[in-house]
């Protein structure tokens, strides 16, 4: 039976086998794959944008381009570079100014960003850096955000009115690299969280969001650019594979690294496994705008006020807990149908991942008031604070 097909539909850490991961990660990635890519390197197709500009000047040419990168992301390696993305960098040196004038005030400020899968003080974060350098330096976003091969590759993944969002990541000679990873949304939640997770919705987490680099630096490979796992995206058990050991020793054997120039993006599947890789320079300091999109259909249907909601709710199930007149499945679904059930978006400067890949959700807060007994009071000051936390 393949192991990768579960009769009960859900992935837990028995799914997971290292032998049928390394047969699917031998792979070789042919030029036939990638045909408009102007070279293949350690499997990962490398495209000129200087002569791929005609292809997205033209529908047809264009559609033909998207197509072969959706086809890379979805079925392939994973994983693409556009080389000399920006021609001229000017726009990248700009923001590289205002980035580090707010890892400064940060810094100064509250000590600076937690990272979600590195060791604090490992690198300097910038959360939601494209509100950040938008509002500080608006010919500066507007240079680096006006790139037409970036828009392409974004809509190739995910279709037009993609939704964008972006940290900065800047890792100093001596930062150590982050641990081997997949991205979000699954690859943010815990082990528990991600097995509760029927398997189809693993299967679908990739394709709401698409993960991005800009160089603003040059990265050779003593830097530590980004460690990647060619064709690991294919591993429908993933998120549940990456956190175990004997995965984990198997990236830190088989990964590839690319160096790249500064004006350079990589884009991957965000399932495939990666990690920022140790900063061996003497000299460099690796700065990269990392790009997060969404696609435009992540998003509820209508809009609710559900703090008011949750403090109207919260004393009837406040006297049935308290009574035991419902059982925890009742009070979980009420719950559930009430409050906000995930953490993101949020503002990650004011709220940020602590003790954990994800900050507490609305739900989760409900339900910890819940088992505590807070009165009504109490709950209603934190639900105010985590509203007031998640704000930008």
């Amino acid at each position: 039976m393949d192991r990768q097909v579960i009769p009960n539909g859900y992935f837990d850490a028995g799914s997971c086998s290292i032998d049928d991961f390394k047969v699917l990660v031998d792979q070789q990635l042919s030029e036939s794959d990638a045909p408009r890519a102007e070279r293949v390197v350690s499997n990962i197709p490398v495209y000129n944008v200087s002569e791929i500009n005609r292809l997205l000047s033209g529908t047809e040419g264009r559609r033909g381009l998207l197509a072969e990168w959706a086809h890379i992301l979805m079925h392939r390696s994973g994983v693409l570079v556009l080389e000399g993305a920006f021609s001229d960098t000017t726009p990248l040196d700009a923001a590289t100014s205002v980035f580090q004038d707010i890892i400064r005030d940060e810094k100064a400020a509250s000590g600076g960003g937690a990272d979600h899968f590195a060791a604090a003080g490992a690198n300097d974060r910038i959360w939601n850096s494209l509100q950040k350098l938008c509002l500080r330096d608006p010919e500066a976003f507007a240079g680096c955000f006006s790139n037409p091969a970036i828009d392409a590759v974004c809509e190739a993944w995910l279709g037009p009115n993609y939704q964008m969002t972006s940290q900065v990541n800047l890792v100093r000679p001596g930062g150590g690299a982050q641990q081997a990873h997949r991205d979000y949304h699954l690859g943010f939640q815990t082990e528990e969280v991600c097995a509760d997770y029927p398997a189809h919705v693993h299967d679908l987490s990739p394709v709401m969001t698409l993960q991005g680099a800009i160089a603003h630096t040059d990265m050779p490979v003593e830097s530590g650019p980004t460690k990647l796992l060619p064709f690991s995206q294919l591993y429908r058990p993933g998120y549940m594979a990456y956190r175990q050991d004997v995965f984990k020793e198997f990236f830190e054997s088989a990964y590839v690294q690319l160096p790249l120039k500064k004006g350079d993006a990589l884009f991957f599947n965000p399932a495939l496994f990666h990690a920022a890789g140790e900063n061996r320079s003497t000299d460099i300091q690796r700065l990269a705008n990392l790009l997060q999109i969404s696609s435009a259909f992540c998003r509820a249907m209508e809009t609710f006020d559900r703090e008011r909601m949750c403090k109207t709710l919260y004393p009837i199930l406040l006297e049935k807990t308290r009574s035991g007149s419902w059982d925890k499945a009742k009070v979980d679904a009420a719950v559930s149908a009430c409050a906000e059930g995930y953490s993101f978006p949020t503002n990650l400067d004011n709220d940020p991942p602590v003790g954990g890949l994800a900050p507490e959700t609305q739900k989760q807060l409900f339900l910890r008031a819940l088992g505590e007994g807070l009165p009504l009071e109490a709950f209603s000051k934190a639900l105010a604070e985590q509203t007031s936390r998640r704000k930008a």
